[in-house]
């Protein structure tokens, strides 16, 4: 019993020390997430007359390169994000992240013209890119599988903590304090990552033995009999994968069944996050509340949303490991379609020069149940996903494509929704969000499968349509049980 207290208690020191590795990691993803919101406060700015940056007030089109040129940036760097984690490690990579974000801020709070503003914004996005990838491929390699869900979360909570600190501080801090607050998160980054260890994974795969060793000690809480376990696990699994060390190469990610499954399903709930309309919301928040005809101010309305987003974050991370991912990803779906068509219904009903002051709350109410729905499942779920459903040895050149996709879809979403709206009508382009979320879940509902608790080669097993991970470890389970093992074995056995 006493022995057994000591493995408990070491599991969740590792467990802690595991935390506090993807809170340092995601501060990354706070700064990212102050990049995508930086346009909702400033683009009112600078269609003034007295404008922060340059001589004239910007035009429309060019407000809506502020947000495109984010997702062109995004684009560019994540084809590279790939093989430059796979040469370098994640920690190399999470240094060189920093880089295109401190310029950008610096070429920002520097800005004479519009141009070095579109500048700016092309250096987050690649700063950007190289987080969405890092923190994802980062957290699921060094988590244990308990809790490896909530940690995967953490992502985009930590970017709606971002966009909340743009929304709050943005309209009440001088132009150039903002960029120079904002630069502050890359910063401590850099100081704090250094003491956190490369990922096992990554090191097991490079034959550096020793190193994974040390790394497992730091996330295993110290506990010699765990990080032997996964160590050894660790080993067997690259030494199953065909041909470790081999490049693989783009058609090879085709030919395998499971992967090629694991990238469908990707596809799928990253062009559904993207269609479900958010980049769109944060980036024209305060304008969208404005022609909806909330009777808050913009300001203190894309506070308030940014709050809930914050809200819904939380309330992901905490459900996450005990609701599940698909679970999640289906009400989060059906609850931002019913809260779409509920908007455009308020906006036909105010175009039709209807009395509406009775229910003038009910934009921003459903808005901010919209805003609750994505951050429970749409917004963290994919990304979730993504790095649990894929090969080790096919994992980091899956999820560039996967990345690739994601930028695209962005970049096409933030650069016609605008346009869009002024086409057809704010109350249509919410009835085609609704559409597309309704979408999003049928087709999660028939092709997601559920990663909780479970390990990536039982995924990829039943991917690939075989049961044998599972049936592997029914046996061992069954095996300990007739062998009527001590109980240390049996821990040792339910690890294994």
């Amino acid at each position: 019993m006493i022995l057994d207290r000591e493995k408990d208690a070491s599991a969740n020191y590792g467990k802690l020390r595991q935390f506090v590795a993807a809170v340092i990691v995601n501060l990354l993803a706070v700064s990212y997430g102050l990049t995508c919101g930086w346009p909702s406060p400033l683009i009112p700015q600078l269609r003034r007359s007295d404008t922060p940056v340059g001589d004239s007030p910007i035009t429309e089109d060019g407000a809506s390169w502020i947000g495109a040129l984010l997702c062109l940036g995004g684009l560019s760097m994540a084809p590279f994000s790939g093989s430059l984690v796979e040469r370098f490690g994640h920690k190399r990579f999470g240094y060189a992240a920093c880089l295109p974000m401190l310029v950008s801020w610096l070429v920002a709070i520097f800005a004479t013209s519009h141009a070095c503003l579109f500048v700016s914004r092309f250096l987050g996005g690649m700063g950007g890119a190289m987080c969405i990838f890092l923190v994802p491929s980062y957290v699921s390699e060094i988590s244990s599988e308990e809790i490896r869900g909530a940690l995967g979360s953490l992502l985009v909570f930590a970017i709606n903590i971002g966009i909340l600190l743009a929304f709050a501080t943005g309209p009440f801090m001088p132009y150039k304090a903002f960029g120079v607050f904002s630069m502050a998160f890359p910063l401590v980054f850099m100081l704090t990552f250094y003491f956190m260890p490369e990922t096992p994974v990554y090191l097991v795969r490079k034959r550096r033995i020793d190193e994974a060793g040390r790394s497992l000690m730091f996330l295993k809480g110290n506990n010699k009999v765990l990080v032997d376990q996964e160590l050894s696990r660790l080993q067997t699994q690259i030494t199953d994968s065909e041909h470790p060390d081999a490049k693989v190469r783009f058609l090879d990610l085709f030919r395998d069944r499971a992967t090629f499954k694991g990238m469908i399903i990707a596809f799928g709930l990253l062009g559904g996050q993207q269609l479900c309309g958010i980049f769109a919301m944060i980036s024209y928040a305060e304008t969208i509340f404005k022609m909806s005809g909330s009777s808050l101010s913009p300001d203190h309305a894309a506070i308030i949303i940014g709050a809930i987003q914050v809200f819904g974050s939380y309330l992901s991370t905490v459900l996450m490991e005990r609701a599940g991912r698909r679970l999640l990803v289906l009400v989060s779906c059906g609850g931002m379609s019913v809260c779409h068509f509920t908007v455009s219904a308020f906006c036909y009903l105010q175009k039709s020069e209807q009395d509406v002051s009775a229910i003038s709350w009910l934009p921003v109410t459903a808005l901010s149940f919209y805003m609750i729905a994505y951050c429970l499942g749409m917004g963290p779920a994919p990304f979730v996903v993504a790095s649990e459903i894929f090969r080790v040895n096919f994992a980091s050149y899956a999820n560039t494509l996967c990345m690739i996709f994601l930028w695209i879809m962005a970049f096409l979403v933030i650069k016609t929704f605008g346009p869009l709206m002024g086409v057809i009508g704010i109350e249509n382009c919410f009835v085609l969000l609704g559409i597309f979320c309704a979408g999003s879940f049928a087709f999660s509902y028939v092709m997601m499968p559920e990663t909780k608790g479970r390990k990536r080669e039982d995924i990829v097993e039943e991917l690939a349509g075989n049961a044998g991970g599972l049936r592997a470890c029914y046996d061992e389970m069954t095996y300990v049980k007739d062998k009527n093992v001590s109980g240390k074995d049996f821990i040792a056995a339910e690890q294994v």
